[in-house]
């Protein structure tokens, strides 16, 4: 088993920026990535990356705003800038044992979410 815990979210204005967090315990993991959900929306791919960091994926939504990164096998970050009221959601850490997949139900475990609120 693999417990997912996500730190980092907030609320901040437009053109501000974040940092989310997601250390992983238990089993160790190959692909981690990051989805969010709005309200009333469906859950969307963010951004995912490999164990070794050699393999990274983005949505076009956030390519050139948003890095993610790994700093050893079980922790990855999300770094977001120039955040737009469109990237409120609460935001999701996912794990699989994996490559990195864009689809949410390939991943096998999963934070409880962390907030992200931007205002205009």
């Amino acid at each position: 088993q693999v417990q997912l815990v996500e730190s980092g979210g907030g609320s901040v204005q437009a053109g501000g920026s974040l940092r989310l967090s997601c250390a992983a315990s238990g089993r160790t993991v190959n692909a981690m990535g990051w989805f969010r959900q709005a309200p009333g929306k469906e859950r969307q791919f963010v951004a995912a990356i490999s164990r070794n960091g050699g393999s990274i994926y983005y949505a076009d939504s956030v390519k050139g705003r948003f890095t993610i990164s790994r700093d050893n096998a079980n922790t990855v970050y999300l770094q977001m800038i120039s955040l737009k009221p469109e990237d409120t959601a609460v935001y999701y850490c996912a794990a699989r044992y994996g490559l990195p997949t864009l689809v949410g139900r390939t991943y096998d475990y999963w934070g409880q979410g962390t907030q992200v609120t931007v205002s205009s």
